[in-house]
Formats: structure tokens, sequence, C-alpha cells
């Protein structure tokens, strides 16, 4: 499974990105989709998932600010990020949970400040 992730940048707070995640496959072969970040320092977090049934799960510091969804016929994982703030800075990766073991993308970079 390859997964290719875009969308990172830098962002004043305040501001909103889009983060998208390719699969090489049909992402409804998955049991799960998500995303994680990382920061410099730190461990590699849950940030937001989302099942083969569509459930979603996200960590409690982006409730109500990130949403994740999907398009199948473009076998794509979106992360749309609202109201950004400098503790959202990280490396953003892609993953995927798969009968085969679990897969990463190479992670994208989210900048947030002044």
């Amino acid at each position: 499974v390859q997964l290719v992730e875009s969308g990172g940048d830098l962002v004043q707070p305040g501001g909103s990105l889009r983060l998208s995640c390719v699969a090489s496959e049909n992402i409804f072969n998955f049991n799960r989709m998500g995303w994680y970040r990382q920061a410099p320092g730190q461990e590699r977090d849950l940030v937001a998932t989302i099942n083969v049934g569509g459930v979603t799960n996200y960590a409690d510091s982006v409730k109500g600010r990130f949403t994740v969804s999907r398009d199948g016929a473009k076998n794509t994982v979106y992360l749309q990020m609202n109201s950004l703030n400098v503790e959202d800075t990280a490396v953003y990766y892609c993953n995927v949970l798969y009968y085969s073991g679990v897969y990463w993308g190479q992670g994208t970079q989210v900048t947030v400040s002044s």
C-alpha cells in the first residue's frame, strides 16, 4: 500500500488547511484510515480516524476544529483543519490499517506561526 500526503504549509494562527492522502488501493478495502501527527521531540499521536463504516474518531485537542473525510472515487482521505493554533504545528502522517498490516505515508509538514 502506497500513501502520498499533500497539503501541508505555513499558515497563520486561526487559519485553515486541508490535507490529502491518496492511496494506491481502494480505500474501502482498509479497516481504517486516519491521520497522526508528530511534533519535534514528541511522540506520534492520533489526530483523527475514519473506519470502513464511516465512523470517525478524533483526539480531544482537535474536536470541533478538524474533520476527517474520504472520497472513494479518488481513493483519498482528507483532513480539514480549521482554527489552527501553534500547538498544531507538526508533521502529519496518513495511516492505514489493513489486513496485511499498518502503513504510513511520508508525512507533510504543517507549521502554524505568525
